[in-house]
């Protein structure tokens, strides 16, 4: 089963915390000129005024882009020499918007969506009639709905551990994505650019969980790259599929399908994949794994723990999503959120860890070179990012490269940072 594949797919370490030495991060490019201009504000949803997260921000005529995060908040950076230009907001179950790059302001611009009310035609829904064959289809057709070129992405990665409401671990790194054809197997590289970590271990009661492959778990959620990570294309059959209530991205039919493994003896993936009725290509997937057996789930991701301890996932979430541009699909935004659970033996009650892992494609381009040479920043994918905590004190840090804005909370853990540093 695709389960098997899990432990290259996201691998935690939990042991005793022993001895810590920081290291230095990797510093290749940093910009200290004033080149690009930042924008700030919010998406928001047109009738309820909730907020849209994970909503697609772009900047028309280029691959220029950024996500909106989990308080609908959203920083794009726009280099001086491209202005005048137009932005697409954009996201699932709403209508997508246009907008000159003059709407915009330095801080405090808000957007607003209009959710799609039209009805869907039954025709236009279930015209692709067996939904365990719509998904044999994307999978066929990923060589041509897909860019199959290889491609060179910039992108923003964070991880964050936090117990309770604490944080006590963040990270942050840009990184240079090295993709490989979709129709071509073989696994990605990632090139490190810069980065900054810090962590709160007093927090971890003694107990320290690293995160190991850091931008790799992310990028190997990429279902359309890596589909034997989800399910087997020749074993569709152990897995159930169903159609479920359509949607709609601007003017784009998209089929849902649901899905849940047949077999349970182990974790199990279930979740709901978002398919363009047009091009049959995957558009996004949100995808829960069933950790129920807790030794099962102890095994596969929990690779060494302290004694007169147990450690177990409660809860195991993925959301991925694609990008079109130009006809072509591409992997734009991936999240992993993963909550654990820590008892200890002479401790009357139990620590919880929530790890969250997000990153975000903010611009890209075809490869120039056909092969890629590999130096000193090129990631293992077993790597745990060492701790650097003076990139904290630097408010131009990222310099012009578009990051994910952070959310309240990360934000607060940075400013007490800051205040601890000075």
């Amino acid at each position: 089963m695709a389960v098997k594949n899990l432990k290259t797919l996201i691998l935690f370490l939990v042991g005793v915390l022993v001895s810590y030495t920081p290291l230095s991060a990797t510093t290749i490019l940093q910009n200290t000129s004033q080149d690009y201009v930042e924008y700030k504000g919010e998406v928001i949803n047109s009738n309820s005024e909730d907020i849209i997260m994970n909503a697609h921000i772009s900047v028309n005529e280029t691959n220029i882009s950024t996500v909106t995060n989990s308080e609908g908040k959203f920083s794009l950076k726009v280099p001086t020499g491209i202005r005048p230009a137009t932005v697409n907001i954009s996201y699932l179950g709403y209508q997508s918007k246009n907008l000159p790059l003059s709407y915009f302001k330095p801080e405090g611009t808000l957007i607003y969506l209009d959710p799609v009310m039209e009805e869907l035609s039954e025709v236009k829904v279930y015209e692709a009639g067996d939904a365990r064959g719509l998904v044999r289809a994307i999978l066929d057709n990923r060589g041509d709905n897909y860019i199959d070129d290889p491609t060179q992405m910039t992108a923003f990665y964070r991880e964050s551990i936090t117990k309770g409401n604490r944080n006590v671990s963040l990270s942050e790194a840009v990184v240079k994505i090295h993709k490989k054809p979709y129709s071509h197997y073989g696994e990605e590289d990632i090139e490190l650019i810069k980065a900054r970590k810090t962590a709160d271990y007093d927090r971890l009661d003694t107990l320290a969980l690293k995160l190991r492959g850091g931008p790799f778990n992310t990028l190997f959620i990429d279902v359309m790259k890596y589909p034997d990570y989800l399910f087997y294309e020749e074993n569709l059959d152990n897995y159930e599929f169903n159609f479920e209530e359509p949607t709609r991205i601007d003017n784009r039919y998209l089929y849902v399908v649901s899905f849940k493994d047949l077999n349970k003896e182990m974790p199990w993936f279930f979740g709901k994949l978002y398919i363009d009725a047009e091009t049959q290509s995957l558009v996004r997937a949100k995808l829960n794994m069933n950790v129920d057996n807790r030794r099962a789930a102890t095994n596969m991701f929990v690779n060494k723990k302290p004694g007169g301890t147990k450690v177990y996932p409660i809860e195991v979430m993925y959301d991925i999503d694609y990008h079109q541009q130009d006809g072509k699909w591409y992997f734009g935004y991936s999240n992993a959120k993963l909550l654990f659970v820590v008892n200890w033996k002479k401790k009357l009650f139990n620590s919880r860890y929530q790890v969250n892992s997000e990153m975000a494609v903010t611009n890209w381009q075809l490869e120039t070179e056909d092969r890629i040479k590999k130096n000193e920043n090129f990631l293992n994918k077993r790597v745990v990012m060492g701790d650097d905590i003076s990139g904290f004190t630097d408010l131009q840090f990222w310099g012009s490269n578009n990051i994910i804005e952070p959310d309240k909370s990360i934000q607060n853990a940075i400013d007490k940072i800051q205040r601890n540093i000075q």
